[in-house]
């Protein structure tokens, strides 16, 4: 049976100097999302992430994604909770018409330093479609049920709080 979800897209990847032996990202499983990403410093030069410290890791890749899409470098969920090592802008977006470097905010918020030594897998990055809206400025919006509640407002409903 096929699905809608099985067709594949070129994803055009240059690969820059500094990244030249590390191998392309790739599908880790047949039904993953996320294609990891790897940190493209030099082997003699680890980043070195003291608790709360941040730093830009290259990957050494410049993508061309198809018009309509973007690609969101999300956080490895291992380093996360291994390590407590995240992506800072997580989803951090590229656009379409993005032709720089690829890099990755990573920050240490766990409580030992960490060392990001090259090869090492430091994210994800999914490739979706854009929807893109037309802004149109009106007097009010309809109403419902919800209203104006946020930030956690639904898990209250209904139980007299």
């Amino acid at each position: 049976m096929s699905m809608a979800g099985d067709t594949t897209h070129p994803l055009r990847i240059q690969r820059l100097s500094h990244a030249g032996d590390l191998p392309l990202p790739r599908y880790e499983s047949a039904d993953a999302a996320g294609m990891d990403l790897l940190a493209a410093n030099a082997e003699e030069t680890p980043i070195v992430l003291a608790p709360l410290a941040r730093a830009l890791v290259p990957t050494g890749l410049v993508i061309q994604l198809e018009s309509g899409y973007e690609a969101q470098v999300r956080p490895r969920s291992g380093l996360a909770l291994k390590h407590g090592v995240t992506v800072l802008n997580a989803p951090g977006t590229i656009d379409a018409d993005y032709r720089g470097e690829v890099q990755v905010l990573l920050v240490n918020l766990g409580q030992e330093s960490f060392t990001v030594t090259r090869g090492l897998r430091i994210a994800q990055m999914i490739v979706a479609p854009v929807t893109r809206v037309e802004p149109i400025a009106v007097t009010a919006v309809d109403e419902t049920v919800r209203a104006a509640g946020g930030f956690g407002s639904t898990g209250l409903q209904g139980r007299g709080r």
